[in-house]
């Protein structure tokens, strides 16, 4: 690997430390020149802001949850698209266990009311977007599939549906990662138990 690649690499590794230790909003760059023992200029060279490094944890993130997916999608066979949807829910679920910190990451992108798009370089964005859009484009497909298959009701608009589907998937489980406490003290609910009724409710909705 070539210095600068490796340099880059280093830089991104102490970024990514920060943002789990301290969260985006307290993190500056100043932290993670500090982190990565280089200049803030040197910092600036590779990437042009903090936002930029963000993006490159959640691209490491997005893979990772990718990576999962595709390997739970050829390991197991499922009967229908209805089955096929509770597996990538129990598979994104699974994640925000396994890999806690590059969940949160990619929540308080999915969540934020700040601007993540400032000081993002295109090819940054661009894989960002593409590796997210793989997991809307996923319940899409198999939206139109159960369609066809007759298990899901042709009175809905796929793409909407799938879109529904996410905001759901997210609220759900920042609620299990967030509230598990609460749901067990004030509830006697277990995050776990939360999250399958959940995902069940919505599949109820969907089908014929």
């Amino acid at each position: 690997m070539k210095e600068k690649e490796i340099r880059r690499n280093d830089i991104i590794e102490a970024a990514e430390t920060v943002f789990f230790a301290r969260g985006y909003q307290n993190t500056t760059m100043d932290d993670i020149a500090t982190a990565a023992e280089f200049s803030k200029r040197t910092l600036y060279v590779y990437f042009n802001s903090k936002e930029q490094l963000y993006f490159e944890i959640m691209i490491r993130g997005y893979r990772l949850m990718q990576g999962m997916l595709q390997q739970e999608l050829l390991e197991t066979k499922t009967a229908n698209a209805i089955e096929s949807l509770m597996q990538m829910g129990e598979v994104f679920y699974r994640f925000s266990k396994v890999h806690p910190e590059y969940f949160k990451a990619i929540m308080e992108y999915e969540t934020a009311e700040i601007d993540f798009d400032r000081g993002i370089t295109d090819a940054s964005r661009e894989e960002c977007y593409a590796l997210g859009e793989t997991m809307t484009e996923y319940l899409i497909g198999l939206t139109r599939k159960g369609i066809e298959e007759g298990v899901i009701r042709t009175s809905l608009n796929p793409v909407q549906t799938a879109l529904v589907l996410w905001s759901c998937v997210i609220g759900v489980l920042n609620t299990a990662r967030k509230k598990g406490n609460y749901l067990r003290q004030m509830h006697s609910t277990t995050p776990d138990e939360l999250v399958m009724a959940a995902f069940h409710l919505m599949l109820e909705s969907i089908k014929v």
